[in-house]
């Protein structure tokens, strides 16, 4: 029986959940700890319930089915709010949405099982009893844990797998130890203190409420032992202590210590600048903080090397790359920022701040080294070689401190849980115990997030945000870069990145988790991990991403410390010194031994995991696997008229490869918003903002093979319709070539092969080609249905760009056009001057534009005019724009914005594409907005 995954889904609801999803804070479960590349909780809750619940047309007359379906779409459209559910007592009520999405799951099952179906959500007993049958739902990629974590909110048993400790620890906070001490009240004596009649404890509450406890206790004895490292100010506390890396300058004649610094704003607060002015006095540079609108300088450090303020020398990189291996990277203290009355207040250094954090003494460091070559690694080229040299001395000494207390609070919990009444039966958590032992261990995992929590922001690599006056913690992106100027937090303060903090978000996060039915979490690699899984699986994963994120060097970083307060808690996790690299399924040439070993690597791995998961799956179910890497890729040296040629990425033809050699075909695709739009690396770059959940079942054994041709007039039948709905619903254009893999491998892999005419079988890598072909022609009709001169400027920029080229030139190929280049510059979009022709740059666009008014509109205007609108004004104002555009003209518009997209990505004019992309994928929103205002325009006229 089909699933609602394998026909319909809101896919516009989940997308816009998805983006929303990622300005939740404090009880998120993303925030009890980092992980990289973690999927939205919405689109994985929405794949979840679409891929247990039946398709109403498996059952259902047709005209009766759709209805059906938008029942279940207004359900799944408040399913996918994250403010619908984070509160779970109000979410699993009868009325709630997790209770509504639990009985719809639950009828499914029972029509699957021949059963009696729940009466109504308020059937609970039937609803869990039902709910038990159903398949267990397994991760073996589990990662951040968000898919076992959405299986549990539903009410299903959730299985998590990952080769990586720091990715199962988290999983087993999520899933496994909530559930298990769920419903206890808390065990700390201040607690116990208070008289009898106290509220209940529902799920976790009673542990994240010990977390808080024990982790106020664990600051207070840091605070003891080591506060004299941590001066107070004039009066006012340290937030923290701001330091600039130096090297000696290279030039003979002068050797000063020079300051490597980004930046020299401290506050760009509207009115209330705050920045260092570096000054320098006989030979050394001193460092003051002054308010203003610009400091004297903006930094002395940038990709090209750096600029000794003493003599004025350049300093190569590859001078400070050498001093760094030698040993001979110093810092200097630049400014202090503390807590004022009325906000942050800024210092210039003084000698006792910088002698008391040089005078600090780790007892203990993690010594670990670093991977000589790592994919987004860059600290080692400067000296950076073990885990230790992240961090300065006294964020050493803060951090052992902390580490050893949690083994300290761990104690304290367990006399406390004794004393509370639960059982002391000794057997430890890694066991699967439930006592006074099992409890105390259960509360050091937390306060051992908290320790990571601080970690991440307390290392030289965390810079000093001026725009928010806080402290940015070291993995803004998946990758560990160098960092010039560095921040050093103050765990005791009140403010940015402290320790309490930390606590609380760690406490919130626990506290809202459903922590129930119990779930549970391995290390193994995913050709393992579904064993220990009772029953057959639905299968949900998001596989690695070929040599995107390197996972087990990245989580290194958090391993060396979580070993140090757990290692004792779970000794099977923590054994190894670093976690385990040789199995893990990332193609790392530096690991591997070149790019040819790393991809054969990448590719068996894959093979074999698909074929264990078709092995192993469920037969009544669909496997979903997410997948976020370009579909395209650059093939160096390649290159074409100022760009170059795209070609199937390594990544996408390995996977997809594996996946039909496996035996699957993909019966449904959907491009879900999970990227985090707000990331570093897509701030100003074409970056992907979708992941592709490819839906799959194992495809029939006596599947037909096909011809070439056969294989292309399919395609050519059946992917114009699905891009027409995918620019319709405006999946961006950065995302429109990974979009169109879906359909088009949907119709590759229903087939048992792809033959040429000589017998030999087509691979993905040809079948990508094939789509991208056909996605070329589908762009290119498009434009066909365009007006004369949106055809015209198309075929100018794609030769000239905005810049200037021959009028005679411009007449010729008007005249292919069937227009002439005077009516272009008449129609308001091209400068002619001098013989010289140029289009108009959306900037150049005139000020107070009125589409209503223009008598020689085209679709090219019309998007240019939006680009300004969205750009300098805004979307309500480019949505009024629209409302006044005739709506032939407005779809042309939206239809030339991927048409341009594609030409700016290839040719390298990657800023332009920006533009295009932005208007592509806003225009949803606009032409509901716009739609909204022609209505009312229309009623006003009726009105009157």
């Amino acid at each position: 029986m089909r699933k609602l995954i394998e026909v319909a889904l809101p896919l516009e609801a989940i997308n816009r959940e998805s983006l929303e999803e990622r300005f939740s804070f404090h009880g998120h479960p993303s925030t009890l700890h980092l992980w990289w590349a973690r999927r939205p909780l919405a689109s994985a809750r929405a794949v979840l319930f679409a891929s247990l619940v039946d398709d109403p047309g498996e059952y259902l007359p047709e005209e009766e089915a759709k209805a059906e379906r938008q029942r279940l779409f207004g359900l799944l459209e408040r399913l996918v709010n994250w403010d619908s559910v984070k509160d779970p007592e109000e979410a699993e009520k009868d009325n709630g949405v997790i209770g509504e999405a639990r009985y719809e799951i639950a009828k499914s099952l029972a029509r699957a099982l021949g059963e009696e179906p729940p009466a109504s959500p308020r059937d609970k007993e039937r609803i869990q009893a039902l709910l038990e049958k159903a398949p267990p739902v397994l991760d073996p990629f589990a990662g951040g844990g968000t898919i076992p974590l959405e299986a549990q909110r539903l009410g299903l048993r959730a299985f998590a797998g990952d080769l990586n400790p720091v990715a199962v620890l988290i999983n087993k906070a999520l899933i496994e130890i909530p559930a298990r001490f769920a419903g206890l009240p808390p065990v700390n004596p201040e607690y116990r203190a208070k008289p009898i009649g106290n509220s209940a404890f529902s799920r976790a509450a009673g542990l994240a409420q010990d977390v808080r406890h024990y982790g106020a206790w664990m600051r207070e004895e840091a605070r003891k032992r080591i506060g004299h490292l941590y001066l107070d100010l004039d009066g006012e506390t340290v937030i923290a202590w701001l330091w600039a890396r130096t090297v000696a300058c290279p030039n003979p004649a002068c050797g000063a210590e020079a300051p490597l610094v980004r930046s020299f704003w401290l506050s760009k607060k509207a009115g209330k600048g705050v920045y260092v002015v570096p000054e320098v006095r006989e030979g050394q540079v001193q460092f003051r903080v002054e308010r203003g609108e610009k400091p004297p300088v903006e930094g002395t450090v940038g990709r090209r090397g750096g600029r000794c303020l003493v003599c004025g020398a350049h300093i190569p990189l590859d001078h400070v790359r050498r001093e760094g291996k030698a040993g001979r990277l110093g810092a200097r203290l630049m400014a202090i920022v503390t807590a004022g009355e009325k906000g942050r207040n800024y210092h210039a250094p003084t000698p006792e701040h910088e002698e008391v954090a040089r005078g600090a003494v780790p007892r203990w460091r993690p010594d670990t080294k670093l991977p000589e070559q790592a994919l987004g690694f860059r600290v080692q080229n400067y000296g950076l070689s073990t885990h230790a040299d992240l961090f300065t001395p006294r964020q050493l000494v803060a951090l052992t401190t902390f580490a050893d207390l949690v083994a300290e609070a761990r104690e304290r919990v367990y006399q406390d849980a004794l004393e509370a009444g639960l059982s002391d039966d000794g057997i430890p958590l890694a066991e699967g115990g439930r006592g006074a032992k099992a409890y105390a261990e259960a509360v050091g995992v937390y306060l051992a997030f908290v320790l990571d929590r601080l970690a991440e922001s307390g290392n030289s690599l965390s810079r000093w945000q001026s725009g928010g006056e806080k402290v940015g913690g070291v993995f803004g992106r998946q990758a560990l870069p160098m960092v010039w100027d560095f921040s050093e937090v103050n765990p005791f303060s009140d403010s940015t990145r402290n320790f309490m903090d930390a606590v609380e978000w760690v406490a919130k996060a626990l506290e809202a988790l459903p922590a129930h039915p119990e779930g549970q979490a391995r290390q193994g690699n995913a050709l393992d991990s579904v064993n220990g899984v009772p029953t057959p699986p639905l299968i949900s994963t998001d596989p690695p991403y070929y040599d995107n994120v390197p996972y087990a060097d990245l989580s290194d970083f958090f391993y060396v410390w979580l070993r140090k307060s757990l290692g004792d808690t779970y000794p099977s996790l923590f054994r190894t010194l670093l976690t385990p690299k040789a199995e893990e399924l990332v193609a790392d040439p530096y690991r591997q031994g070149g790019r040819e070993a790393a991809k054969r690597h990448f590719e068996e791995g894959m093979r074999r995991v698909f074929q264990n998961l078709r092995a192993k799956a469920h037969p009544h179910y669909p496997l979903s696997l997410y997948y976020a890497f370009k579909q395209q890729e650059t093939e160096e040296g390649e290159e074409e008229e100022g760009g170059t040629d795209r070609v199937a990425s390594t990544g996408w033809e390995t996977f997809l490869q594996g996946l039909v050699d496996a035996g699957f075909q993909i019966t449904a695709t959907w491009p879900m918003r999970t990227e985090r739009t707000n990331r570093s690396r897509g701030q100003n770059s074409n970056a992907l903002a979708s992941s592709i959940v490819l839906v799959c079942r194992p495809r029939p054994e006596d599947a037909p093979t096909a011809t070439r041709q056969d294989f292309l007039r399919t395609l050519r039948r059946e992917l114009p319709e699905a891009l027409r709905k995918l620019t319709q619903g405006s999946i961006p254009p950065v995302d429109l070539a990974q979009s169109a893999i879906g359909p088009g491998m949907a119709v590759y892999s229903r087939f048992g092969a792809v033959l040429e005419p000589d017998g030999r079988a087509i691979p993905v890598r040809e079948a990508l080609a094939l789509i991208n072909q056909v996605l070329d022609e589908f762009l290119a009709e498009e434009e066909a249905e365009l007006d004369a001169p949106t055809r015209f400027a198309i075929a100018w920029y794609d030769q000239y760009g905005y810049g200037e080229g021959p009028y005679g030139d411009a007449e010729t190929l008007a005249k292919a056009k069937n227009v002439s280049v005077a009516a272009v510059k008449e129609g308001g979009i091209l400068r002619a001057k001098g013989g010289k022709v140029r289009l108009l740059r959306p900037e150049e666009y005139t000020a107070g534009w009125d589409p209503a008014q223009d008598r020689r509109l085209s679709a090219w205007e019309v998007a240019h005019g939006l680009i300004k609108a969205l750009k300098e004004q805004g979307e309500s104002a480019a949505a009024s724009l629209l409302a006044r555009t005739p709506e032939a003209l407005a779809e042309g518009a939206r239809a030339l914005a991927y048409r341009l997209y594609g030409l700016a990505e290839r040719k390298g004019r990657l800023a332009e594409a920006q533009d295009f992309n932005l208007l592509a994928g806003s225009y949803g929103h606009l032409s509901v907005e716009a739609r909204k205002t022609r209505r009312a325009i229309q009623e006003e006229l009726f009105r009157g």
